[in-house]
């Protein structure tokens, strides 16, 4: 029997659908120096694992978007868990560093469907602070999958290999699946777009062209960048550096994470209050007090695990008040597109994941220098875009819903 928009068990599947592509992450992370070990390949080789997979994600996220416009959210889910269930099965059989950085590409594609289309059940079902509401709790649900999966992948690592956290991906492909196919009804609208290149090009064009797409879009990616450049370094920099064990560093990764439930219960709280403006403007200004603190303490010397791991925990609480409203004010005006604009949400954010992770792998001093001067950067630029091309966007438009 399919869920009924209210109830909580759809909230949880929407939250876990909405954190397949943190899964792919966080679980590799803890991964990396035992697949360098038995593979016999360089770090920087594994490594590439995350690049490949961010780009796989940000491909996909291009295509999810308008093939569940076309045909339909629950067709598209069940055709991205099957890829992701094949793909799973593909890494855990990987023989060699190359094969398995290419098997990664492929999960990214697939695992990319999840983000796409459950933002896009949001926008079918919600709009506004109703949207951003629901896109806050689904965060909830969200930010125990960065907790949970690098301790699983530990303990999976110590029990039976590397290969083990792969089998637990595929196993999550299918139960996802399982749950798709029995619980989910189907959301999108009736009348269903059309997926001609021409179309679709012409539909990311007019949202790219769209002020108030573009200029959320702009302020999540500026918040973004300290997300990714702590996924790029901080098992280097902890690991190495700090003296951390493999086991403590999934333990401080999960205390990361708990920074950004808390911060998510409290913005699915207060955004019927204050409304999105006010949300956004504070959490992109204490994303970047952290940041500069963080920063502040890798350039004096620091070199304890807590100079990194606190200042983070702030930064992650800050940016639960960036993400889900700044994805609600991008998608709101655009009910009949919902899939494209979901998709080029995602692909910006992990084509930029990709990016940032590769030029931190490149700039690693074997310090936290580099990882805190991209966080102080991430909070300052996202203070920079809200204060700037978010309003100039909000007055443009003659609607400042939500704000003050």
């Amino acid at each position: 029997m399919p869920l009924s928009p209210s109830s909580v068990w759809l909230t949880v599947l929407l939250g876990l659908l909405l954190a397949l592509t943190p899964l792919g992450t966080d679980s590799f992370l803890p991964a990396m120096p035992a697949i360098a070990r038995d593979l016999g390949a360089e770090p920087a080789l594994v490594q590439l694992g995350l690049t490949t997979y961010f780009l796989g994600v940000a491909a996909g996220q291009l295509a999810w978007g308008p093939f569940s416009d076309r045909f339909g959210r629950r067709p598209a889910l069940l055709a991205g868990c099957a890829v992701f269930l094949g793909a799973s099965v593909g890494c855990t059989l990987a023989e060699s560093a190359p094969a398995l950085v290419a098997m990664r590409l492929l999960q990214g594609l697939a695992m990319s469907s999840g983000p796409v289309v459950a933002r896009s059940i949001v926008r079918d079902m919600h709009a506004h602070e109703q949207a951003a509401r629901l896109l806050a709790q689904m965060q909830i649900v969200f930010g125990f999958v960065p907790i949970t999966a690098p301790l699983i992948a530990g303990a999976l690592i110590v029990w039976s290999g590397w290969q083990a956290v792969f089998a637990f991906h595929a196993a999550m492909a299918a139960a996802l699946g399982a749950a798709v196919a029995l619980g989910l009804a189907e959301t999108a609208p009736g009348e269903r777009r059309s997926i001609h290149p021409a179309r679709i090009a012409a539909s990311f064009g007019a949202l790219l062209a769209d002020a108030r797409f573009v200029a959320p879009l702009a302020t999540l990616l500026c918040a973004q960048i300290g997300l990714y450049a702590f996924l790029a370094n901080s098992s280097f920099a902890l690991v190495g550096r700090a003296g951390v064990t493999a086991a403590g560093y999934g333990a401080l990764f999960a205390a990361v994470m708990v920074g950004q439930i808390v911060g998510a219960f409290y913005s699915s709280r207060w955004v019927g209050r204050a409304g999105i403006a006010r949300m956004l403007r504070f959490g992109t200004r204490l994303c970047a007090a952290a940041g500069v603190a963080m920063a502040l303490l890798a350039w004096s010397g620091a070199s304890h695990w807590t100079a990194v791991v606190l200042p983070m925990m702030v930064y992650m609480f800050a940016f639960s008040f960036v993400l889900p409203h700044a994805t609600a004010l991008a998608m709101t005006p655009f009910p009949q597109s919902a899939g494209a604009a979901a998709s080029l949400l995602g692909a910006g954010q992990f084509g930029l994941g990709a990016v940032v992770s590769a030029a931190l792998g490149v700039l690693y001093d074997g310090t936290a220098r580099p990882m805190a001067a991209a966080v102080a950067l991430a909070g300052v630029t996202a203070v920079a875009v809200e204060t700037l091309r978010l309003r100039w966007a909000r007055d443009a438009s003659g609607s400042a819903h939500g704000d003050d």
